[in-house]
């Protein structure tokens, strides 16, 4: 295979790292930087640079911040007693486009005894502590329907189980608006008809 030059086969190569980036992708950011936008190159090494250098967590809900507080934790109009717990900062972000009020705390992964992703690395006491502090009403799993996401969300669950001033909830799975029957997934089906409700 060609190669134009070391500096820019490193260049593809980093870029590669980006979620969704393969080989072509990464080729094609590569020299369109280079070739055509190096103004812009320089403020995305610029950004990235100042993103690293001062973003870090916030100390609530441990989303990435370059504050103390992120602009959902300093943000006075949002409800005190709903605390949404997702995996990512990019849920975040989904969940507060539907309109979503309350407050957040994000995990940064799942459980995975495989890889040795245990509570503590999941920040759970914190949760459990702010929770009981900040007088939460109601904890709202919003972690992924896959085996790691489910498991993570029945230990939360299991956490306040005892707590009868908390409500737990999970966010339902099933067929998505629009979709077919036929071409949806059995698993996904499985969860729809277990969260079935009266009509």
């Amino acid at each position: 295979m060609a190669s134009l030059s070391p500096l820019i086969d490193d260049l593809v190569e980093s870029l590669r790292i980006l979620p969704g980036v393969g080989i072509k992708s990464a080729q094609r950011l590569a020299l369109h930087l280079l070739e055509k936008d190096r103004v812009g190159a320089q403020g995305i090494i610029q950004a990235l640079s100042e993103a690293l250098d001062k973003v870090g967590h916030c100390e609530q809900c441990r989303n990435l911040s370059e504050n103390p507080l992120c602009p959902a934790c300093a943000d006075p109009k949002r409800l005190d007693d709903q605390l949404c717990v997702v995996e990512s900062p990019a849920e975040v972000l989904a969940i507060d486009q539907t309109g979503f009020k309350g407050r957040y705390f994000v995990l940064f992964g799942r459980l995975s005894p495989i890889e040795g992703i245990g509570p503590e690395a999941l920040g759970l006491d914190l949760l459990k502590k702010q929770v009981e502090d900040r007088g939460i009403q109601e904890v709202i799993l919003a972690t992924n329907p896959t085996v790691e996401g489910e498991a993570t969300a029945q230990f939360i669950q299991q956490m306040f189980v005892r707590n009868e001033q908390v409500s737990v909830t999970r966010i339902a799975h099933g067929v998505p608006l629009g979709g077919e029957l036929e071409y949806v997934d059995g698993g996904t089906l499985a969860h729809a008809l277990a969260g079935r409700k009266a009509f």
